[in-house]
């Protein structure tokens, strides 16, 4: 078993590679390199490494890793991808294969720690002498299971009455909803012109995080978005009251899971909860196109996210230490 760095600037050359592994598990679309490729890009340093590992001559683990704080290093982890940038083969024991990468980083490495992990793909471990687990977030998912009517009367009563409430008052105010999928890298550009408006004129903006087509974000998720398009794996759901755009969800999927990104809506249509009735639609399609066996948000647990689903787990970190000592020190 053994594993070979590179520098990051390889892994447009070593893509395939990564790729085959981060592929053979479905579930994780954003961990393949469409992903991760504009995120280096973006909000990497170019200091990263790609770090493959093999055993009997096959790929089965790949990370890229980026120095952390007091003789750290970490997967890379920026706020945009949902887990770290750690992938393996199934029945592979992360923390045995990655507690073997420690020694081998520059430098005087004191520890790696592998970051966001979800229990789906790599089982936590128990804690041990140089190894430490910790949450992180739990997230929900819903799964695509029989018919939209159905998923939908085993919802909260009061969800139902409110999105009836409200499609009855735009109703009466003769304002016609429409759902918009886009999936044509032509029109990615637009899409996240139109997000970044929604959400500059809301509370992100007021935090520096909003989405404009110039900044860091807006770039990131153009190309992203563009590159899942091409690939017949992006969507950008569009919700319209009239003519105006009051809600979209950024999403990317594999053959079995279609994941949420990120959303927003216009705060000046927040009492109608334009969001709500635009996932409604949003589900009630991907009810009926019977494709993904799952809807996955990725995102922390919020009240919101009950109303939609009973479903929840735990993420992770996991800290590999180079000795005992080092776990025993950090832990006073």
């Amino acid at each position: 078993m053994t594993w070979t760095l590179y520098p990051i600037a390889r892994f447009t050359d070593l893509a395939p590679q990564w790729d085959a592994l981060a592929t053979a598990r479905s579930g994780a679309p954003f961990l393949e390199t469409l992903f991760l490729q504009p995120a280096l890009k973006e909000f990497g340093s170019g200091q990263e490494l790609l770090c493959l590992h093999h055993s009997a001559g096959q790929l089965d683990a790949a990370a890229v890793v980026q120095r952390g704080a007091k003789g750290m290093w970490q997967t890379f982890q920026p706020s945009q991808l949902p887990l770290g940038a750690w992938v393996c083969a199934a029945g592979v024991d992360a923390a045995q294969v990655a507690a073997t990468l420690v020694g081998q980083l520059p430098g005087l490495a004191l520890g790696l720690g592998l970051t966001q992990l979800d229990p789906r793909f790599v089982a936590r471990p128990a804690d041990g002498p140089k190894l430490r687990t910790q949450d992180y977030i739990d997230t929900a998912w819903v799964d695509v299971a029989g018919s939209f009517d159905t998923y939908w009367e085993a919802r909260g009563k009061n969800l139902r009455q409110n999105t009836r409430k409200q499609r009855n008052k735009l109703q009466a105010e003769a304002t016609a909803t429409r759902l918009e999928c886009i999936t044509a890298e032509a029109d990615v550009a637009q899409a996240i012109a139109d997000y970044g408006a929604l959400e500059s004129a809301g509370w992100k903006t007021q935090q520096g995080t909003a989405i404009h087509p110039s900044n860091a974000q807006g770039r990131f998720y153009t190309q992203m978005l563009q590159a899942y398009c091409r690939a017949g794996r992006g969507r950008i759901y569009r919700y319209w009251f009239g003519d105006k755009v009051v809600a979209m969800d950024l999403c990317i999927h594999d053959n079995a899971v279609i994941v949420i990104l990120k959303t927003t809506y216009d705060e000046s249509y927040k009492t109608i909860s334009p969001s709500t009735l635009m996932r409604q639609d949003e589900f009630a399609q991907l009810f009926e196109e019977a494709r993904f066996a799952r809807i996955e948000f990725y995102g922390k647990v919020m009240e919101w996210h009950t109303r939609w689903t009973e479903s929840s787990r735990t993420l992770y970190h996991a800290t590999l230490y180079r000795w005992a000592l080092l776990k025993a020190l950090r832990n006073k």
